[in-house]
């Protein structure tokens, strides 16, 4: 992969980012349960190291992030993050669970087709573990909540 579809691709992942931190925000702000909330404030955090990590990156390639991303991905984030939460901590899971398997299919994707430039390669790696271990806790939280629905 050339330097300029490494960038290209990057920048993607930081809009993406950039998205998930601002609804995994608005959505911690907007539950009632004490304890999705704190997980979801968490998740934002580390989402945040992934954008600081990927802008890093792409300034390391010699470029700026997107300044759309900037832009738009913030707004999108929290529009997208309050109309979720409106559907309750079950649509609210549901929709993050989407989100982190679309991040996941993303970055497996990248990780094939990007190289072997060693820091890339762990950012990729790292980004995608840790997608997967939301994409696992977010399932658990959402079984959890069907379980306790079921037994009312």
């Amino acid at each position: 992969m050339d330097k300029d579809s490494i960038i290209r691709r990057l920048n993607w992942f930081y809009s993406l980012e950039l998205n998930q931190v601002d609804l995994y925000t608005a959505q911690s702000q907007r539950v009632d349960d004490t304890y999705l909330s704190r997980a979801l404030k968490r998740v934002a955090m580390i989402e945040q190291q992934y954008v600081d990590n990927i802008a890093g990156k792409i300034r390391d390639l010699g470029r700026e992030p997107t300044k759309l991303g900037d832009m738009l991905a913030p707004v999108m984030g929290q529009l997208a993050g309050k109309a979720s939460a409106l559907a309750g901590p079950a649509g609210l899971l549901w929709l993050d669970i989407q989100l982190e398997e679309k991040a996941m299919k993303d970055y497996k994707e990248f990780l094939l087709q990007a190289g072997g430039e060693e820091e890339l390669f762990n950012i990729l790696w790292d980004n995608l573990i840790d997608e997967d271990l939301h994409t696992a806790w977010f399932a658990n939280k959402l079984k959890e909540l069907k379980d306790s629905d079921s037994k009312h």
